[in-house]
């Protein structure tokens, strides 16, 4: 039997198709219903004419049948696309001159911004998710009279394309990851035998559904049979408010998202506090872990482990920081999973080899072939490995400040300012200096009532623990960092924009 994504729900449901398979807020489906309703989907992608090798992209909030949308096109060889449903009309009009879907599928609250936008295209509009609503083609109608057995068409190969996630590209155009069929089956199985048993509480999934890690963590909770608990939102209540009432076993937060849960002390502690001791493993990563972030997540969730991974959307969970050595090799993201290897290369690049990789950009062989050669992905990140082995990610290779002919990491620099008093949050920039080719900036973000501290101020928090070239000469306040909307990450290249000359 070949590799495949939909594998994992056939599975799941010949297991126990009155299991609980995912829940959003109040809406709940067993794995027999989401099987059966990514079948009427499959059938309705046929009769709409979508085959092999198309494109299906779907324009949604996070919905349940979102997930029927993802099995429907991977049972019949269709690349299934989710874009941000905070996508501009620009910026969905951009991917679909990029991607060609076939048939792009909106929820309610997009269908008539939709309709303009696929005029002009080879695409087809459809609404899902409340029948009798237009325009497009009424794709829940259509489905609500399609069999709930599978189609009778072959199954799709191992190396088709299961599903394409947009990431940003250097030039500001979107950039389609290619997951194959085999490595998104690879990538689940990897996932969940680090810390699943068949059957159990399920795991609340944080991300997005248009977030690889958004189906990377739901199809590792399918894979074990257990439930995948989808969020509206990742604030603090919603989060906590899963956890009360579902009980799970996995809780995976990137760190802007543990620190709300974190800072809810209502929900945490007293009479009305969130029982968390149903948490088995309490995970992070994406971005910097701090110390204080370790501590924080142990004290809340006292009967969890905790993992720090490192991963992208081209590599899935590739490195991990295991819990035993999270106090021990502080920074560190730690080694390589089982099936994936790593190595720094000379110039400092680390670069990350399994069978779980992406297959490449769609239609960018240019820009594939700059990133994937001879097995490795170059990550663009550059890392330090000690004698054991733990790997440090100490900055991006097109992040790197280069100050008077010195080269200074971000990072570095950053987990050095950390804990400063009465900074809530801050980036480390290099910006234009007619003397140093560059300088380091600090960019911070105030607590209330705090004063903004000045280089000479940071530059004694920072002691002889950087060399001085690296140490901060200018301070800029601004009232939010950018990030990335997903995984919290700070836009570095936006940042810097934003400060100008």
């Amino acid at each position: 039997m070949p590799l495949i994504a939909n594998d994992v729900l056939t599975c799941a449901a010949g297991a126990g198709r009155a299991r609980l398979a995912v829940t959003l807020g109040d809406e709940r489906m067993t794995f027999g219903e989401v099987e059966a309703l990514a079948n009427r989907f499959a059938h309705t992608l046929l009769e709409l004419r979508v085959r092999p090798g198309d494109r299906v992209a779907w324009w949604s909030d996070t919905t349940l049948e979102g997930v029927g949308l993802y099995f429907a096109s991977s049972r019949i060889g269709a690349a299934f696309a989710p874009l941000n449903p905070a996508f501009s009309d620009n910026e969905v009009a951009s991917v679909l001159a990029y991607l060609r879907p076939a048939l792009l599928i909106v929820d309610p609250a997009r269908a008539e911004r939709a309709e303009h936008l696929v005029v002009g295209h080879d695409t087809r509009l459809a609404t899902v998710g409340a029948p009798g609503v237009t325009p497009g083609v009424d794709f829940s109608a259509l489905a609500a009279g399609a069999s709930p057995s599978a189609p009778a068409v072959p199954l799709p190969g191992e190396d088709a394309v299961c599903t394409i996630f947009l990431t940003s590209g250097s030039t500001g155009h979107p950039k389609g990851v290619m997951v194959s069929q085999r490595a998104t089956w690879l990538r689940t199985h990897a996932g969940a035998a680090a810390h699943s048993t068949m059957g159990g509480p399920g795991e609340v999934v944080t991300f997005p559904l248009f977030h690889m890690a958004g189906w990377n963590f739901s199809m590792m909770a399918w894979s074990a049979g257990r439930a995948a608990h989808l969020l509206r939102r990742a604030d603090a209540e919603q989060v906590l408010g899963a956890v009360g009432r579902w009980s799970p076993s996995v809780l995976y937060c990137i760190p802007a998202v543990w620190r709300r849960v974190l800072d809810s002390p209502n929900a945490l502690d007293g009479p009305n506090a969130v029982d968390t001791r149903c948490v088995e493993w309490a995970l992070t990563g994406t971005s910097q872990v701090t110390v204080e972030l370790l501590e924080g997540i142990k004290r809340a969730f006292p009967a969890a482990r905790t993992t720090v991974n490192y991963g992208s959307t081209e590599t899935a969970r590739a490195v991990a920081l295991r819990d035993p050595f999270l106090f021990t090799h502080p920074g560190s993201v730690g080694h390589p999973i089982p099936g994936v290897r790593a190595m720094v290369a000379e110039d400092g690049e680390l670069l990350i080899s399994s069978d779980r990789l992406m297959s490449g950009y769609f239609e960018l062989p240019a820009e594939t072939d700059q990133v994937l050669r001879d097995g490795w992905y170059h990550t663009g990140d550059l890392a330090e490995q000690d004698d054991e082995g733990f790997l440090s990610i100490v900055g991006r290779k097109k992040e790197v400040i280069r100050t008077g002919g010195e080269t200074v990491a971000p990072v570095e620099v950053e987990g050095a300012l950390a804990g400063y008093p009465g900074i809530a949050d801050l980036a480390v920039v290099g910006i234009p200096d007619a003397q140093w080719g560059e300088v380091v900036c600090a960019v911070v973000v105030l607590g209330e009532g705090a004063a903004l501290p000045g280089p000479e101020d940071l530059r004694a928090h920072i002691g002889d623990r950087l060399a001085p070239f690296k140490h901060p000469r200018r301070v800029v306040q601004v009232d939010v960092l950018p990030r990335t909307s997903a995984t919290g990450q700070v836009q570095r290249a936006k940042l810097a924009q934003q400060l100008g000359p």
